[in-house]
């Protein structure tokens, strides 16, 4: 008979790892003597700020198995005076050179192993090697890439941690590339409407409705609710799979998520193409258009709800409740300072007609405050 105390057990683990935790950090601290613990710097609630501004101060370390060796990075601190006084046109210019793609793409490529000029050209898909010598040249002068006795080339390995640090930094801030690209469909919205003023909000819920529809002609969903709200907005619900809200792969972002707000995204639903637009107008960039959107999904016996302002969003992709139903909902409002004429109900009753006729076996109920249509 087993008498092991597995939950005793488990807590003692908890309490030496506890310990440790607290080992490794006093080694550190030890590490910069004059230092003040940073939980208590955080737990100071003094009347001014100035000594804890003089504290702050970033530590970072790291190892790293490259190349058929261990790599390791001493812990490291930087004060936030000095991360804030740093020489911005010498700063720049270092994330310029990492931010040029093709250059991102040699270093992560020989980061990952060494390569020769021709096979970083056949790795690549560059075409010439002219074009690959130039940004090795760049690199090369910049300390960033060296070049082994056999040809090869690789990230020198004082460079490699600090390398993979600036791209961890940036992974955490990709979302933000989509946002500008959001912010942008909203100074250049004449692009998606054709038309440089007066642009018009139905054109928003079509391009909704155009999703559902994508849905029920792949067999899935049967019916489009539309309720149209006293304050502007407008709700689309359908009762197909629901749009799907796990985390995209090397990811920490749901797949809804960036359905919703990136709109470079080539497999983002159905897009509506107004006369005379150059661009069409996707999920994404109704949500970019709208002054708040509200997505709920209904899916795998859940319900989520994610808030968004202007495409950003403003939660995450909160668990509400439970279901046994699936489907996506979506209300927006149309930003008032782009669009000027509130949703007509005789247009879109309208455009529901010729929907119920083009597709008859689509349930489509437009519904407000006082009124309720099906057909």
């Amino acid at each position: 008979m087993n008498n092991r105390d597995v939950i005793r057990e488990i807590e003692a683990l908890k309490q030496q790892m506890s310990e440790l935790q607290q080992l490794v950090y006093q080694l550190l601290l030890d590490r910069k003597p004059e230092n003040r613990p940073v939980r208590q710097a955080q737990n100071d609630v003094s009347g001014s700020d100035e000594p804890f501004k003089e504290r702050s101060s970033v530590f970072y370390a790291g190892t790293v198995f490259s190349q058929g060796q261990g790599i390791r990075l001493e812990p490291q601190e930087r004060q936030m005076a000095d991360l804030l006084g740093i020489q911005t046109e010498k700063a720049a210019k270092i994330i310029t050179a990492l931010g040029h793609k093709q250059r991102l793409d040699i270093l992560k490529t020989v980061l990952a192993a060494p390569l020769t000029g021709s096979e970083l050209v056949e790795r690549l898909r560059m075409g010439t090697t002219g074009q690959l010598y130039h940004h090795l040249k760049a690199l090369l002068g910049a300390d960033l890439l060296e070049q082994e006795p056999g040809g090869r080339y690789t990230v020198p390995k004082h460079r490699q941690l600090p390398l993979l640090l600036l791209l961890a930094a940036a992974g955490d801030m990709l979302d933000t590339g989509s946002y500008m690209d959001m912010a942008e469909a909203r100074q250049h919205a004449s692009l998606y409407f054709g038309t440089t003023g007066n642009f018009d909000a139905h054109h928003l819920l079509w391009a909704v409705m155009e999703n559902v529809i994508l849905e029920h002609s792949a067999g899935y969903a049967g019916e489009i609710g539309i309720f149209l709200h006293e304050h502007g907005s407008v709700t689309v619900a359908d009762d197909g799979r629901g749009i799907p809200v796990e985390a995209l792969p090397h990811s920490n972002t749901p797949e809804a998520q960036s359905v919703l707000t990136d709109i470079q995204r080539l497999n983002n639903g159905a897009q509506l193409l107004v006369p005379g637009a150059e661009k069409g107008i996707s999920i994404a960039v109704v949500n970019a258009l709208s002054e708040a959107l509200t997505l709920e999904i209904r899916r795998d016996g859940r319900i989520h709800r994610q808030e968004y302002r202007r495409g950003i969003p403003q939660t995450g992709m909160q668990i509400i409740g439970t279901t046994r139903e699936t489907g996506t909902s979506v209300t927006f409002t149309p930003d008032r300072e782009l669009f000027h004429e509130a949703l007509d109900f005789n247009r879109i009753k309208k455009y529901t007609a010729s929907i119920t006729t083009a597709y008859p076996q689509l349930i489509v109920t437009l519904s407000g405050s006082n009124f309720h249509i099906t057909s």
